[in-house]
């Protein structure tokens, strides 16, 4: 149980940082960029299976992380802007 915690805390640590440095060319943090990361892999998550894909490996998993967050960050990115 632990190890799939600190399993999932890296793969968000890692797919969050990877969006934040394509999307807005610098980082939020470990905890920011961790934070985005889980949150784009449910966001991914919902995606992908919608899509009949998923997962094989932890690469997968980032992948998916990854895909989420840049589209959690595109959105942010939207409103921020509009409210600005």
């Amino acid at each position: 149980m632990l190890m799939q915690i600190l399993v999932g805390l890296l793969v968000g640590l890692a797919a969050g940082w990877l969006a934040s440095q394509v999307v807005s060319d610098r980082g939020f943090g470990v905890v920011g960029d961790t934070i985005i990361g889980l949150i784009g892999g449910l966001i991914g998550g919902l995606l992908f299976t919608a899509l009949g894909l998923g997962a094989e490996n932890i690469v997968g998993s980032i992948l998916i992380s990854f895909v989420g967050a840049v589209i959690l960050l595109i959105i942010a990115k939207a409103f921020v802007h509009r409210g600005a």
